[in-house]
Formats: structure tokens, sequence, C-alpha cells
């Protein structure tokens, strides 16, 4: 076992490779959820309703090297987008690395099993609305993908 920190934890994100950039998606699907802004206030509000190219099984993109294509309005994070973003869940690793934080003990690249994230209910599997069933976005408005998981599935099994 190596004593080298992880490279989360010792390269700032402009950095990383690309496959370093790419690994820190944990797979939740949070992101590829639509959100809806107040044109009169900015207030954001976070719904159920998954991207068209969201595999909600999966929480995986359907065609991620082509999804601009197909939704133009898909942001391709970058570090410096990052920083302007606020509409990242309170789990997203790239939040959490930009704000000084670790990643948590679900996340696959710590606990190197990808079904963690579902098993501990922080992705979107179970609970997103396909965009073209959805009907009203308004009518699918829900708080959890912008709040830190509450249940007891989000500590780690030996805490269980």
């Amino acid at each position: 076992m190596s004593d080298k920190p992880p490279f989360w934890k010792t390269k700032p994100l402009e950095a990383m490779s690309r496959a370093e950039w790419e690994s820190l998606c944990d797979g939740c699907g949070r992101c590829c959820l639509h959100k809806l802004r107040d044109d009169e206030t900015d207030e954001l509000a976070f719904t159920n309703v998954a991207c068209r190219l969201l595999d909600i099984p999966s929480c995986r993109c359907a065609d991620y090297e082509n999804r601009r294509r197909w939704v133009p309005d898909c942001v391709k994070l970058t570090p410096k987008r990052l920083r302007k973003i606020d509409w990242l869940p309170p789990t997203c690793a790239y939040r959490l690395i930009e704000e000084g934080k670790d990643l948590a003990w679900w996340h696959p690249l710590v606990s190197g099993d990808p079904e963690t994230v579902h098993k501990a209910g922080i992705s979107v599997r179970g609970k997103a609305v396909r965009e073209r069933d959805a009907g009203h976005f308004e009518d699918h408005i829900v708080r959890w993908p912008g709040q830190e998981p509450r249940s007891k599935r989000s500590r780690p099994p030996e805490e269980e």
C-alpha cells in the first residue's frame, strides 16, 4: 500500500490530467437534473427531472462525448466555470475539492466501488423522472439535490 496521498489531496483542479478530472465525477447524476431560476429573484430551485441524456439507472450520460450536440446548454465543467456555478450539489467532488474539503467515504475514488454512491443514497437512481415523462418542471421541484444527505445510508457501512 502506498503512503503517497491521493491526487485530489495534492493537486489543484487546474493541474489535474483529463483522466484525473473525469475520475472526480462520482456518478451521482445530481448535476444532470434540471434547475429552475426565478427571473426576478434569481432564486434557484432543483427538480427531480433528469436531462434527456441521463440514463437514470446508471446515472451516466448516454452520450457524454457528444452531449453538447444534443443538449447545447449542457455545461462543460472546468475549474474556472466551477467558481461561478451555484448549482452543484454539496456532495459534488469538484465543489468539495474547490472548497478545500475531502471526498466522502462513498465516492468511488475512496471506496473503490462505483456502486457506493448509489448504496449511500447520494445518486438520482430511483429518485429522478425522465424529461419526456415529467410534464411541467415546476411540478417536480424538490430540495434533496441541493442538500447534504441525512439518512443512515450516508454513513460508512461500519457505522451502520
